[in-house]
């Protein structure tokens, strides 16, 4: 009963906090972020552990995977403009993906972080069921993979498209590739608000930036540590 109860009120919350965001558009207003903050709150009034809300999470976790195949319908509708901008994107995926990859250690190092924080914080910018998968390999913790990738999304999704604003990268590819390079799913489906090439091309970035990082990490990790 918990868990259908969990499972329900993450789906109206959510959808509650997309027609807030959408009527008062604001980064703090992010669906994500919202919703996360206002589940956070009702599981504790409702007096629910976060032991008894993970067999709801892992059934929306498993959905996760579908929801990213569905993702290859608009990348399918727009890979005239995706085919032309290839090898553009090729290089600007491959520097993203290792920036965000070397990022992460720097500042793990810099902290004196441990392993296990090392290798969570790379695969930080890879959609939560590849991430999760790459852990498994890289010996990380999952749970922790999980935060920081949804974490990041977040950030992503809510700062990236103020990010690009600021510097004048208005050219739908580009914004496409760049949040969902960094932001995954989370930042693809705020790519998909702004249009549907920033969401194809959003969606293909987080795919390749995923298959990338599931090739690096598995070499630069043991190397790193």
């Amino acid at each position: 009963m918990i868990t259908v109860y969990s499972i329900f009120l993450t789906i109206i919350v959510y959808k509650l906090s997309r027609w807030f965001g959408q009527r008062y558009s604001s980064p703090l207003t992010s669906p994500v972020f919202l919703s996360t903050l206002i589940i956070i709150i009702l599981l504790v009034l409702s007096h629910i552990s976060y032991q008894e809300y993970i067999p709801a999470k892992k059934i929306m976790t498993y959905l996760l995977g579908p929801a990213t195949v569905a993702l290859a319908v608009p990348i399918y509708k727009n890979r005239n403009i995706i085919a032309k901008y290839m090898i553009a994107a090729s290089v600007g995926l491959l520097i993203g993906t290792i920036t965000t990859i070397a990022s992460a250690i720097i500042i793990a190092k810099c902290f004196y972080f441990s392993r296990l924080l090392i290798v969570s914080l790379t695969i930080k910018s890879v959609t939560v069921p590849v991430a999760t998968e790459i852990g498994k390999i890289v010996k990380g913790n999952v749970s922790l993979i999980a935060a920081f990738v949804i974490i990041t999304g977040m950030i992503g999704a809510m700062f990236g498209p103020k990010l690009l604003n600021i510097f004048k990268i208005n050219h739908p590819f580009a914004r496409g590739l760049s949040i969902g390079t960094i932001a995954h799913g989370i930042g693809t489906a705020e790519a998909v608000k702004e249009g549907e090439i920033q969401g194809a091309v959003a969606g293909a970035a987080m795919g390749i930036a995923a298959l990338l990082t599931s090739f690096i990490i598995p070499y630069v990790i043991p190397f790193i540590i």
